[in-house]
């Protein structure tokens, strides 16, 4: 049987999936397990959630399905099978005759009604998925949206301090004679407040027209989103080993801040004692020689001009 914790966190590392239902924009997250599932749907105003375990997908599968007797791992492996591609946006599955309809409920809940067949015999399943918690919805969206947010802008950052490398270097070509083989080319030198306001004004009204948010999660946004993710959950998981030695063993300092701080101490005590040696008996008036430092000698070679390569001749 599966660790909670552990479906949690394959969960958590799969990034978001933009699906169509019934015509309605989603981004959708599903696990499968042998006695578990577990879905995360949202439209951008809200996000609905559903988790089952062994009991509740037995009992489910017989009220909706009263003629039809299998094991609880038969019925998600046909659930994985038929629904997860509708969960994964790549619709239908070929050779299925399996339906998938959304219908919303008055009071916010929303169900997932599926039609299929197993065994040959008529398959009927609903996942009804109800409004996730704020801290479902901090976890899966808002904090990793943020950390992607904060890797893009230093990405950018560093691009355009590479354009501005890049400029600098093409004028020294020129000031030496190089000149463009080909007049196509040839570039304007990069303008940072110019290209930032051109570029908003371009894209912004592009992205913002969708409103579901479903085309802006692109795959490299899910590569992006899947590594922010596992990066976070790899350092929760060292935290935690910490957390469990110090409480093997009390003795260990209990963060590394704190073991720092020893590690201060100790080369303070050091100190300390050194300076405690070393002090002369008599030490009534103790005189301090400064040395001046030494000046390097500079290089009197003169820099070789590099033959221009390249674009420029």
């Amino acid at each position: 049987m599966e660790a909670t914790g552990v479906s949690s966190d394959v969960l958590l590392e799969r990034p978001w999936l933009p699906v169509s239902i019934d015509g309605c924009h989603l981004l959708a997250k599903s696990w499968f397990g042998e006695t578990r599932c577990r879905i995360l749907l949202t439209d951008l105003h809200c996000v609905w959630e559903e988790t089952m375990h062994t009991a509740a997908i037995q009992s489910r599968a017989q009220e909706l399905n009263k003629r039809l007797q299998a094991p609880v791992k038969a019925f998600l492996a046909h659930l994985c099978e038929v629904v997860q591609p509708y969960l994964s946006g790549s619709g239908r599955p070929h050779d299925s005759e399996a339906h998938i309809s959304l219908m919303r409920l008055d009071g916010g809940n929303m169900v997932l009604r599926l039609k299929s067949k197993l065994a040959g015999l008529p398959f009927y399943w609903e996942f009804r998925c109800t409004p996730a918690p704020i801290t479902v919805v901090c976890l899966h969206l808002v904090r990793p949206l943020l950390s992607m947010s904060h890797v893009l802008h230093q990405q950018v950052d560093q691009l355009e301090g590479l354009l501005a490398r890049k400029d600098a270097e093409i004028q020294d070509y020129k000031d030496n004679g190089a000149t463009l083989s080909r007049a196509r080319l040839q570039t304007d030198i990069f303008d940072q407040p110019a290209y930032r306001s051109s570029f908003l004004a371009k894209t912004l009204p592009l992205v913002c027209c969708d409103h579901h948010g479903s085309r802006n999660f692109s795959g490299n946004l899910q590569e992006l989103y899947a590594a922010v993710v596992a990066h976070g959950n790899a350092r929760k998981r060292k935290l935690s080993e910490q957390d469990q030695q110090v409480a093997l063993n009390p003795d260990l300092p209990q963060a590394t801040g704190d073991k720092a701080d020893a590690e201060a101490e100790d080369e303070d005590s050091d100190q300390k004692q050194t300076s405690q040696v070393e002090e002369p008996k008599n030490s009534a008036t103790a005189q301090q020689v400064v040395v001046p430092p030494c000046r390097a000698e500079r290089a009197s070679s003169k820099a070789k001009k590099k033959k221009v390569v390249g674009l420029f001749r």
